[in-house]
């Protein structure tokens, strides 16, 4: 596996790891527990943010390898 594919199982996983944070800081919001659950989703947010830049500038950075043919 390369390092492209192992970026997108990171972001991946890091989407459902963030859905299940804001969902549990939502539920323990509103039962009135401490307001820090509202901070839990901020670290998997972090990662989603950085692995989403590196997979959103990838292809702009990618080398053209096919030639560009000049058609008579």
């Amino acid at each position: 596996m390369n390092s492209n594919n192992r970026f997108r199982q990171i972001h991946r996983w890091t989407a459902i790891v963030f859905t299940v944070t804001v969902i549990v800081a939502t539920v323990a919001v509103s039962l009135k527990a401490a307001i820090w659950f509202s901070y839990l989703p901020l670290l998997p947010l972090a990662v989603l943010l950085v692995s989403g830049l590196y997979l959103f500038v990838l292809p702009y950075t990618r080398r053209n390898t096919r030639r560009v043919v000049a058609v008579r």
